[in-house]
């Protein structure tokens, strides 16, 4: 390893498509010789690893835990020290409600030199995915994007101040509480307020329901939506069916064109 050249890379792996990583965070896993990973990575990603290279799932599938967040923390440290070009790979962006930073100062802590690898978040990828412009002339100005579960278990309180603004909101890992999120937007904004959840965003396995506030959760229910899921609010939502409608005469001017 050259001087000064990180020992780890904390690298964003994108919201899920393995084409959207980053040209950097690829060749920052072909060149690694040890890679921990989350369960939200692509397999196709990590098939671009070097055949000496050591694979360590670090992720929470069903809600199980393979190691704590300290537990990783300790292994970043430990194969930092042991091995050269250490990659801790992250669905999205590992700064995006990721722990990025977290992983970061406990290796820097502990002597490790650290670098970082931004991904495309879900928070702006997965509305883009599925149609929907987080911002638009006339419509949306700005944009929150907010956690939809703290780490005691409860829906973060900023949703309230959110909700209480124009502005287009991002909820991720807030699935679980849709219903909750769904009566917040209809008291501050009225149970009309479009809303939209895209599941499993930028995959060929993706599905986007949408709805209002008033009925979101039981569309939700309805089309069987699971996580990872994120959960669009605003008037921005209603733009994705005039895209689509616009999509659809283009496609019959196109094909009548294509007859004559």
């Amino acid at each position: 390893m050259r001087q000064h050249e990180p020992a780890l890379l904390i690298v964003g792996a994108g919201p899920g498509d393995p084409e959207l990583i980053t040209t950097k965070g690829l060749n920052a896993i072909r060149g690694a010789n040890v890679i921990l990973y989350d369960a939200l990575v692509s397999p196709d990603l990590i098939k671009n690893a070097p055949p000496h290279c050591k694979l360590v799932f670090v992720g929470k599938r069903r809600g199980r835990k393979a190691f704590t967040q300290q537990e990783i923390n300790r292994l970043l440290v430990f194969y930092a020290a042991r091995y050269e070009h250490v990659v801790r790979l992250k669905g999205g962006d590992p700064f995006v409600f990721g722990r990025g930073h977290e992983e970061k100062e406990f290796a820097m802590k502990h002597g490790v030199r650290v670098g970082v690898i931004p991904g495309i978040s879900s928070s702006y990828a997965a509305p883009s995915s599925a149609g929907i412009p987080i911002t638009s002339r006339g419509v949306s100005e700005s944009f929150w994007v907010v956690t939809g579960t703290v780490s005691s278990g409860e829906i973060s309180k900023d949703l309230n101040i959110a909700a209480a603004s124009s502005a287009t909101i991002i909820v991720l890992m807030g699935l679980s509480h849709l219903a909750e999120v769904a009566n917040i937007i209809s008291m501050n904004r009225g149970v009309g307020e479009p809303m939209a959840v895209i599941q499993h965003a930028s995959l060929p396995t993706q599905k986007v329901v949408v709805g209002t506030a008033k009925n979101i959760h039981a569309v939700s229910m309805n089309e069987n939506i699971s996580s990872p899921a994120v959960i669009i609010v605003g008037k921005v939502v209603d733009l994705r069916t005039v895209i689509n409608s616009h999509q659809e005469i283009f496609e019959e001017v196109y094909a009548k064109g294509r007859a004559i």
